[in-house]
């Protein structure tokens, strides 16, 4: 049966818009259906690739069955990208307020205040009006069978949920995964946060230490720094965001340190013990041992995941896993059960909301319908929201050297852009990398206030196979930020004109003047 919403630590306060929440992804008075005698596909997990892959499915005309055991829409709606992004959004005004003396606006009185609970507040409603869209009900109405309870393989071709099973000719697993938690003595004594529990506050830690300086844990820092906390990022690398452009991630840095933000990188978190009032974490630098305490509220961990693989009775079902890495699949997604298929972070690199949605579309494809799709050939784009954000797209200047591609590489300035001058938004650049003396785009990395919003025409050339030529002839609305990647395109048009070639036009033109 569905647990009361006081049982779910991800929909905690046990407010109306929690309750309403829970109502859409977990409903209090859901009945399991009678399961069918079998199931085209059986899904396991409804985060976002369960949910495309089941809706999908059933859109197809298959009988299908989807099995949650917490809340339907998985860490995207209830623990990631929604209510992360509603507070980014959050603190972003804030900063609008602050820098409005620039645009000629002044604010009386000029102290901004910040009213923590209201703006957690809406962040649930918003969730709560989203969640109508991956909930129970809808999915119902759509055709597919939701059970909602612990789902375990009991054979290769079958399941048990709630005391009922589940028997299937295809399935996929699509569990996800969780916050991982480093081995620090003292850190789960401390009542540490992850991404699961930190959007249940509803008091503003005055000082937060967050552990990790990846994509979550630099976007939760600006966004504390942003309303007020004293916050203290402590990353074992010595640079931010390791899997990022490192100009791009260094001016992302520089960003970090303009707010109430002390960064800390190649250091290590030895212990953590309470003291009166407050957390000690003792941090040491690796390069040179030195060691320091730092006195905070809260701590959050935002040190890496860890699959979703316990008590599925994989290997009833004949499924090879790694406990830390997840489902070993293979390019078309199937795994050592070639009746079994997995899609998202449980067996992705990519944990990216995108990219379960694509690997959900290469389960239908290959399990329903005898196709060969590969996850190899997908072009991923990700963005980083933080401020300004960082998107990238194909290959770094780093990894291609490092994978020895040769490329030429163009770039436009966020300040050579009117758009961005206009806004007063010019840090951040646009890079393009290309195969050595092509126009064949090889990767991107933008850095702009809405850099998500422009990586997608890169997106879509190299998805196409577009070149740099074909941009640089695509007329761009004027003034847009996009228009930054029209200049890097003609940036490539221009390169191409070497000495011998404007040597050869100015000798067409005096021939035809």
């Amino acid at each position: 049966m569905p647990r009361p919403i006081e049982a779910l630590p991800e929909a905690q306060p046990p407010d109306e818009h929690n309750r309403r929440l829970v109502d859409h992804v977990h409903p209090r008075d859901w009945e399991n259906p009678e399961p069918r005698p079998r199931y085209d596909l059986a899904v396991v997990g409804a985060g976002p690739a369960g949910l495309v892959a089941a809706m999908g499915a059933a859109g197809l005309g298959a009988r299908v069955a989807l099995i949650e055991r917490n809340l339907l829409g998985g860490d995207c709606l209830n623990t990631g990208c929604v209510p992360s992004k509603a507070l980014i959004r959050a603190a972003r005004a804030a900063v609008a307020v602050g820098e409005a003396a620039e645009f000629g606006l002044h604010i009386v009185p000029r102290a901004l205040s910040f009213d923590f609970g209201a703006m957690m507040e809406r962040m649930r409603r918003l969730r709560a009006d989203l969640g109508a869209h991956d909930s129970a009900r809808r999915c119902r109405d759509q055709g597919v069978d939701v059970f909602i309870g612990e789902a375990s393989f009991t054979g290769p071709a079958t399941l048990q949920v709630e005391g009922r099973t589940v028997a299937f000719s295809k399935a996929c697993i699509a569990t996800g995964t969780r916050a991982a938690f480093p081995e620090i003595p003292g850190l789960k004594e401390a009542g540490a946060l992850t991404n699961e529990t930190v959007f249940t506050l509803t008091k503003q830690p005055e000082r937060l230490a967050v552990i990790g300086a990846g994509p979550i844990g630099v976007e939760m820092a600006q966004t504390f720094a942003r309303f007020g906390s004293q916050i203290t990022l402590i990353e074992g690398l010595p640079e931010i965001l390791a899997r990022d452009d490192r100009e791009a991630a260094a001016l992302v840095e520089r960003s970090l340190r303009e707010h109430n933000l002390e960064l800390l990188c190649g250091h290590e978190v030895t212990r953590i013990s309470r003291t009166t009032g407050s957390q000690a974490v003792e941090v040491r630098a690796k390069e040179n041992g030195l060691e320091r305490t730092v006195y905070v509220d809260r701590i959050l961990v935002a040190a890496g995941r860890a699959p979703n693989v316990a008590g599925l009775g994989l290997a009833a079902a004949g499924v090879e896993f790694d406990p830390r890495t997840g489902i070993t699949v293979d390019d078309r997604l199937r795994t050592s059960n070639r009746r079994i298929y997995a899609a998202g972070d449980i067996c992705s690199q990519y944990k990216f909301t995108h990219m379960a949605d694509a690997m959900a579309r290469i389960v239908i494809a290959n399990a329903l319908f005898l196709g060969r799709a590969k996850v190899s050939r997908l072009i991923v784009p990700w963005c980083t929201y933080t401020d300004p954000e960082l998107a990238q797209v194909g290959l770094s200047e780093h990894e291609a050297e490092a994978q020895g591609v040769a490329i030429d590489t163009f770039r436009t300035e966020l300040a050579e852009v009117d758009r961005a001058v206009l806004d007063g938004e010019t840090e951040g650049f646009v890079k393009i990398h290309c195969k050595r003396g092509t126009d064949s785009i090889l990767g991107a990395t933008i850095v702009a206030r809405h850099a998500g919003e422009m990586l997608s025409e890169i997106t879509t050339a190299m998805q196409a196979g577009v070149g740099l030529r074909s941009l640089a002839r695509t007329i761009h609305p004027y003034p847009t930020r996009s228009e930054a990647v029209r200049k890097t395109a003609d940036a490539y048009q221009r390169a191409r004109l070497t000495p011998r070639a404007r040597r050869l036009l100015r000798a067409i033109l005096r021939w035809s003047t």
